[in-house]
């Protein structure tokens, strides 16, 4: 017997190493979902790895990954993934990152890793998934697969584009009109338009991003199918003598948000026949929504019992907290049954695709005020949500801690790549560099920072991808653009904040920047989530009340400017001020703390109340004539921003006591008494009348906001010289943007920017 030599010995140690390592990092592991009770299908993505659970972080995955990862689950395909602990963060070991499948592995431990436990992420990332809700039969939602899975009908549909064929299609974006094409095991193939329905186009389009599906007269694209396959240099005869080229039927019943979701056909049913005999490839045209006609992300409403709805709080367009208009008043969805078609015929009535994603448990914030809806069930096919059968939420013992929310397919516009930011410390700072027709040519250059503001930023970091805007920079000293960016190509730039890129913005025709551009060019600062402050309009109606206070009484509030100007005329301290006095109650909606934009080391000191003011001016108190002039007005400086109260399960973060951090964490409120100096307005002067009664918070948008047009508090208010009553008080946006744009319209006449 020959034994081996030093040498071969510590080869064969090698070897059968690297065998047990192979085998161990292969064996089969179980997949489960995590976080907030949801529809089936989808979740924190968690792994089974040596007897521990853990999560796998979002860098580097992506929808082939996902699709593995569903199909271990035992579920026919992914719809989309997510990433920064959508589902809330996992506990344990971060056990896989930089996943890269390419979407035909068995097992998510057969695709590219850094290792087992090998990670520098956090519980902040953790990725997770959304399958397609029909389980393929024999596979519970944790079964482990392995090999290859065969031909399941729908099993690996993975996207959907349209090819364009005529030029103007080319020439259009998106693009709305065209062959489909369907993503099948990271191949693409044409569709056969054998037997193919207006069913099936209205799920295309509604995963394209588009409402509804257009009739097409397809004779024109015949002849042209026929003269390609006439043509010797054409090689679509060849292919499409090939099975593989083509997806044999898909049969959609048009209320599926996903086309994974109808029974399709890859393959003919008998041996050796022809996919697509006689046929071509399946044509579809989509009629774009208001959002992608005129990029102001509006949609009219149509008569008859149609609900109107929106979405609150989201960071990209096409998502948010669904409310609905209902007996006059703006409320919120119960989460109880929320599932994709819900959510995908609200998507559709706002003039957007079908749902990606229907979110549940409050994750784009809680709301304020009524749950109008829940236990919704639609059939898919509805106009509005309104139609859909649903119960009151009251006798569900709904909160707003399971407000439902929605993310929804929207269709590809290309704005990302006309827009830049450069010379940030990070990707989500810079200077804005934007690419517009210059002299008959594309050209970059730079964005005048003259009357550059918050609403301006927020379209910038929405085209990026980036979020809402937390700082709009009007002067750049520390930021260098590119190079050859250097040239003024916009000014003047004034948007409403809710369009989809700058360049659907107003601005100058030729461009006018007295201040040159170079350092004062505009510049933005971009962030995941936002604050957003909304007041507790039925606290103030039911808190007013009139005062007469004694001017010996007022001389710290006559310091801060808080009486009328007639004050300063009194023989002091003689005689007294009548007082419109209320309490405010302010509600952080959003989804990041709102804190003063200055450090406590900016603070004013007030010597006569003795406290310092962390923003000058937090709200406005105005009272206004019916026809809107202004009769008299009060203003609150944030003295103390604190957690005045939480919800049940938070934690008041922010307090004043011994110079503590000033803020309002997310739903947490700040409550102003009724009795506390400023928090009134001083109508001493005010004849008796019909008034209307506003509020704005964060008047100068001093720290930004993911939503300001709630801002706004209005009431009716009648004074009979005596006594004073309130009612009808609502905010804002409680019946659209009318109060708003108006306090824009004066704010531009005051500012001589008409």
């Amino acid at each position: 017997m020959v034994m081996p030599s030093g040498t071969s010995r510590i080869l064969l140690v090698l070897v059968l190493c690297w065998v047990a390592r192979s085998r161990q990092e292969l064996a089969p592991v179980q997949l489960r979902l995590g976080g907030p009770r949801g529809p089936a299908g989808e979740g924190r993505l968690e792994v089974l790895y040596q007897g521990r659970w853990g999560t796998v972080c979002d860098d580097g995955f992506d929808f082939h990954a996902a699709t593995v990862a569903c199909r271990q689950l035992g579920y026919t395909a992914a719809i989309t993934w997510t990433h920064s602990a959508t589902y809330g963060q996992g506990e344990g070991p971060i056990w896989l990152d930089n996943v890269r499948c390419g979407g035909g592995e068995g097992s998510l431990a057969e695709c590219v890793h850094n290792g087992w436990g090998i990670s520098d992420c956090h519980h902040g990332e953790d990725a997770g998934v959304v399958c397609s809700g029909q389980r393929l039969p024999g596979n519970s939602p944790q079964a482990t697969t392995s090999g290859h899975l065969g031909e399941v009908l729908g099993l690996t549909l993975e996207e959907v584009r349209l090819k364009p064929i005529l030029a103007r299609a080319k020439l259009s974006m998106p693009v709305m009109e065209g062959a489909v094409e369907v993503k099948h095991n990271g191949r693409w193939r044409q569709v056969c338009d054998a037997n193919w329905t207006r069913n099936n186009s209205r799920v295309v389009c509604g995963m394209l991003g588009f409402p509804r599906e257009k009739h097409i007269n397809t004779s024109f694209y015949r002849k042209l199918w026929n003269r390609k396959l006439k043509d010797p240099n054409s090689s679509l005869k060849t292919l499409s003598q090939k099975n593989s080229f083509w997806v044999h039927k898909v049969r959609c019943q048009g209320s599926e948000p996903h086309l994974a979701r109808c029974p399709v056909q890859m393959a003919p049913p008998a041996p050796r026949q022809h996919a697509c005999p006689h046929g071509m490839h399946a044509i579809v045209s989509c009629l774009p929504g208001p959002a992608v006609q005129k990029g102001k992300g509006k949609n009219k409403t149509a008569p008859g019992k149609v609900l109107p709805v929106r979405l609150r709080a989201g960071t990209h367009a096409g998502e948010g907290r669904v409310e609905v208009l209902r007996h006059g008043q703006w409320g919120t969805v119960c989460d109880k049954q929320w599932d994709l078609t819900a959510a995908s015929v609200v998507c559709r009535q706002l003039g957007y695709g079908t749902a990606k994603q229907a979110l549940v448990g409050a994750r784009m914030g809680q709301g304020l005020g009524p749950i109008h809806m829940s236990n919704v069930q639609c059939t898919g096919h509805e106009r509005s949500l309104g139609e859909c059968r649903f119960q009151d939420a009251e006798q569900n013992g709904c909160r707003h801690e399971a407000d439902a929310a929605v993310r929804c397919h929207m269709p590809y516009m290309d704005f990302k790549s006309q827009v830049r930011l450069a010379g940030g410390r990070n990707p989500e700072e810079g200077v804005v560099e934007v690419l517009v027709p210059v002299q008959g040519q594309l050209q970059w250059g730079a964005v005048c920072g003259a009357q550059w503001g918050l609403n301006e930023a927020m379209v910038v970091c929405r085209q990026l991808g980036l979020g809402f805007a937390s700082h709009a920079l009007q002067e750049t000293w520390y930021w260098a653009g590119s190079p050859g960016a250097t040239q003024v190509v916009m000014s003047g730039v004034r948007c409403a904040g809710t369009e989809l890129a700058l360049q659907q913005c107003q601005r100058h025709g030729p461009v006018h920047c007295p201040s040159g551009g170079g350092r004062f060019s505009a510049g933005v600062t971009c962030t995941a989530h936002a604050p957003d402050l909304v007041m507790n309009a039925q606290l103030v109606q039911e808190t007013a009340y009139l005062e007469d206070r004694p001017l010996g009484l007022l001389y710290c509030a006559h310091e801060e400017r808080c009486l009328s100007r007639s004050a300063d005329n009194m023989q002091w301290p003689y005689g007294h001020r009548r007082l419109l006095r209320f309490s405010s109650q302010i509600h952080n909606l959003g989804r990041a703390d709102f804190r003063p934009r200055m450090g406590r080391h900016a603070w004013t000191w007030h010597q006569c109340h003795r406290h310092f003011h962390s923003i000058e001016v937090f709200t406005h108190y105005d009272l206004l004539t019916l026809n809107g002039s202004k009769v008299a007005e009060g203003h609150k400086a944030s003295f103390c921003l604190e957690d005045t109260n939480c919800p049940e399960g938070l934690q008041r973060r922010f307090a004043c006591a011994n110079f503590g951090e000033q803020g309002v964490s997310v739903g947490c409120w700040d409550t102003y008494r009724h009795d506390i100096d400023c928090q009134w307005i001083d109508i001493t002067d005010v004849p008796p009348g019909s008034y209307t009664f506003q509020v704005v918070v964060n008047p100068k948008h001093e720290v930004a906001e993911s939503d300001f047009s709630n801002n706004v508090m209005r009431c009716q208010c009648k004074y009979d010289g005596q006594r004073v009553w309130m009612h009808g008080c609502h905010t804002s946006d409680a019946y659209g943007a009318d109060v708003v744009s108006d306090l824009e319209r004066r704010e531009r006449l005051a500012n001589n920017l008409v």
